[in-house]
């Protein structure tokens, strides 16, 4: 039995409280409106809301912003299936078949973690964009874009990620409202660390992207010859992800713990 009223907030990619990226997640028996879920994503004015609906064969799920509905988001779709498996709508062993808007995902526990069935972005190598250091403190290696408008920087090293200060509104008028900068890894247990950065949707930093290492695994398994992964991701929560690509799609690995619950009333 769903309750309709019910909205969740959930950590994801962390298995310690009040790290990794908070998610709210709802689940109802219809659809709410996209006006609906657009104001109750502002009020939450967490990085994503996932909305999650049951259909023939698994469930329908949407991501909203602050501002925005998103296409597709990892660390939401992890708190939603938290959830499903939490409430017993499907048992451990059992997969969950998310519907997004472009893509069909599918979800399976493994012990303690759950992995998330991902596309694979392509990446392409572009020029640097002018004026990329005043945007972000520092000035890449090489510099690549990738679907729904993500822009990648490498860099020469993890110092330069995790010391980067970027000025959110030059960002914006700069083209870079929505990049990732990223690093082989080098003080902590992984192959690469990220920081993510999307002020254009309304968050300036998230602080554990799942979805940016649909475009991070393929990038960092031909540059390190491998197909298993661990990231990091250096915002100041900080978030723990294991990747592999598997057969043109990226399997995403990540904890998750439910850190309240509330009543809606509206």
């Amino acid at each position: 039995m769903i309750n309709n009223t019910t909205i969740y907030q959930v950590d994801a990619f962390t298995d310690e409280p009040f790290k990794g990226n908070p998610a709210g997640v709802m689940i109802t028996d219809n659809p709410l409106t996209p006006d609906q879920m657009q104001n109750i994503a502002l009020e939450m004015n967490l990085s994503e809301t996932a909305f999650i609906t049951p259909n023939e064969t698994g469930f329908n799920i949407r991501y909203f912003t602050p501002t925005n509905e998103v296409p597709l988001c990892g660390h939401a779709t992890l708190a939603g299936s938290h959830i499903i498996y939490e409430l017993g709508l499907k048992k451990k062993h059992e997969t969950i078949e998310f519907t997004a808007e472009d893509n069909d995902l599918t979800i399976k526990k493994d012990n303690d973690w759950i992995v998330m069935d991902f596309p694979k972005y392509p990446v392409q190598k572009i020029n640097t964009p002018k004026d990329f250091k005043r945007s972000l403190g520092f000035e890449p290696v090489e510099t690549y874009s990738s679907i729904y408008d993500w822009v990648i920087a490498v860099a020469e090293n993890e110092a330069e990620i995790s010391s980067s200060r970027p000025d959110f509104e030059f960002m914006k008028k700069n083209g870079l409202g929505h990049i990732m900068i990223t690093s082989k890894s080098e003080s902590h247990q992984a192959d690469f660390v990220v920081r993510c950065f999307a002020p254009s949707l309304g968050i300036n930093e998230d602080p554990v992207t799942g979805s940016a290492h649909c475009a991070l695994t393929p990038l960092w398994s031909e540059k390190l010859e491998k197909t298993e992964l661990d990231s990091v991701q250096l915002s100041k929560r900080t978030g723990k992800l294991k990747v592999r690509l598997n057969n043109g799609r990226v399997e995403i690995k990540g904890k998750a713990l439910t850190i309240f619950e509330a009543k809606m009333k509206f």
